[in-house]
């Protein structure tokens, strides 16, 4: 794999490549084309080949992709051929719903760990984990070596819960606070705000 800037957009639409073809090998399905990947994802045969060939020339003219092939690639490229540590921040409602969520490990990433400043919370149990004490994240990040972080906190908190991760050693957010955050470049933050996302969705209404 070469070492240009790939797109944003084209990133994001990997994953969703990997999740059909994953979906197809479990049918027993050896091989696969763009046009037939296409129709399973909404998105133009030509596009996939776009986006594909911009990793290496990993299909054949007329005879399509290799699945298993195909799947162990784009894990590389995304780098979830390994598993990666997540902690959780924020026990709530939805931090309970990520703690449970057994999605997680067979698409590259475990929960180890998640925290709360609620003296109320901390020590209760969600499922496998004891709620943690934000006040000793930072610490026990570092300890753990974790550098992917779930934000399930309120707008109101988004932003020093930002700065403790990011100093603890944290590389990427997950953020489905309600607010942009301010973070170094080196630091890579996602958004999930299901308003927003409805917001987007009702335009087409």
């Amino acid at each position: 794999m070469n070492n240009k800037k790939i797109p944003e957009i084209i990133i994001g639409r990997l994953p969703i490549y990997l999740r059909a073809l994953q979906h197809t090998a479990e049918n027993g399905i050896k091989t696969i084309s763009s046009q037939e990947l296409g129709e399973l994802v909404g998105i133009s045969a030509a596009q996939i080949r776009k986006d594909i060939s911009q990793f290496g020339e990993f299909g054949k003219q007329g005879t399509g992709y290799s699945i298993e092939f195909l799947i162990n690639k784009l894990c590389e490229i995304l780098k979830v051929n390994q598993t990666w540590d997540v902690i959780v921040v924020g026990a709530g409602d939805l931090g309970h719903a990520l703690a449970h969520y057994q999605g997680f490990k067979d698409r590259g990433f475990r929960v180890v760990a998640i925290f709360d400043n609620n003296k109320n919370k901390v020590g209760q149990t969600i499922g496998s984990f004891k709620v943690e004490d934000a006040a000793e994240m930072s610490e026990r990040i570092r300890s753990l070596g974790v550098k992917i972080a779930v934000m399930t906190v309120p707008a109101s908190a988004a932003q020093e819960v930002a700065d403790v991760l990011v100093q603890a050693g944290i590389r990427s957010i997950l953020n489905y606070a309600p607010v942009n955050v301010n973070v170094p470049s080196y630091v890579k933050v996602q958004y999930s705000d299901p308003a927003t996302n409805l917001q987007k969705m009702t335009y087409y209404l």
